[in-house]
């Protein structure tokens, strides 16, 4: 038996790599590059659909470390049920935070300065004028507030925006203040102008931004989803985009990948992505580099980072 790690990046395109385990690249491919018994540390393909990331979970009887190259890991926790206890799973925090902070502001800007608006003018080249709402000034909500949600407020600093409110499952205080449980979001909704979601997809956050959230939102607040689609309730969303109550810059939807037809692709107010808050040329540079970093690791029977949770356990 070998020690084999699957990488969906070819190995010899990542410097550093320790010395010790057998690298195979398998990037999704219906072709398995070894036995998945013999593999000890199993990289998910990302932009994957998850039953391709879990496929060969169940025959991974030897793996120790199933390491993800997203933020989020509801893909493939369903797969987890195979493996056998003692299994860690951990994310990709600090992969993607560049990348999604900056959609999340573009996002917001092009929305509340109506961008799409201007190019559908400039296609029918037509100079249209007047004023647009500025994001100094405003109220922001970040529901959400892990890694993503600081890279948000970061990015948000330079902007004059009044007030950042931070929501996240336990209540704690920063540097820049405190954040807030998510039992408080019926007293902030009110206020805030803009509400941002960056929070995982879990079982609490399922459905969280249902009909009750959104009639929190002030008329004519901003609602932007750089998190899961799932965690929006999207027949809710509709009505309140229907009835021009709210507006919203969605890079995730339910179902996703949205299918034609779909009422979400017209609806007044949407600003709609195609899930790209991570691919991008930051990307490849950072994910490398965390690899490298969890490789050492375990190679040297280090503590990894990221781990999000132990199979067989209540936590990580």
């Amino acid at each position: 038996m070998t020690a084999d790690v699957w990488l969906p990046i070819p190995p010899d395109e990542i410097e550093g790599l320790p010395e010790g385990p057998a690298y195979r690249f398998w990037d999704g491919a219906e072709e398995f590059p070894a036995d998945p018994a013999d593999c000890v540390f199993y990289v998910v393909p990302y932009m994957k659909p998850s039953e391709v990331g879990v496929r060969p979970l169940p025959r991974m009887s030897s793996v120790r470390v199933v390491q993800t190259l997203s933020a989020g890991t509801d893909h493939v926790e369903p797969g987890l049920e195979h493996l056998p206890p003692g299994v860690q799973l951990c994310n990709a925090r600090g992969v993607h935070e560049a990348s999604t902070g900056e959609l999340t502001l573009a996002l917001i800007l092009a929305s509340l300065r109506g961008i799409p608006d201007l190019v559908r003018a400039q296609d029918r080249e037509e100079w249209l004028g007047g004023f647009r709402p500025a994001l100094a000034d405003k109220n922001v909500l970040i529901v959400g507030y892990g890694s993503i949600g600081a890279a948000i407020e970061d990015r948000l600093a330079p902007f004059e925006v009044a007030r950042v409110a931070r929501v996240a499952r336990s209540e704690r205080t920063t540097a820049r203040g405190p954040v807030h449980p998510l039992t408080d979001l019926p007293s902030l909704l009110p206020e805030a102008d803009v509400v941002v979601l960056s929070t995982p997809l879990t079982e609490a956050t399922r459905g969280l931004v249902g009909a009750d959230f959104l009639a929190r939102m002030k008329d004519g607040a901003l609602l932007v989803n750089v998190a899961r689609g799932p965690v929006v309730d999207t027949k809710a969303l509709l009505a309140e985009l229907e009835r021009g109550r709210i507006i919203a810059a969605l890079d995730v939807t339910d179902p996703e990948p949205l299918p034609p037809g779909h009422p979400l692709w017209h609806a007044p107010g949407v600003l709609i992505s195609p899930h790209v808050g991570g691919p991008t040329s930051a990307f490849l540079p950072r994910a490398k580099r965390l690899l490298v970093d969890q490789l050492r690791r375990f190679v040297n029977r280090e503590p990894l980072a990221n781990v999000i949770l132990t199979t067989g356990t209540t936590g990580p």
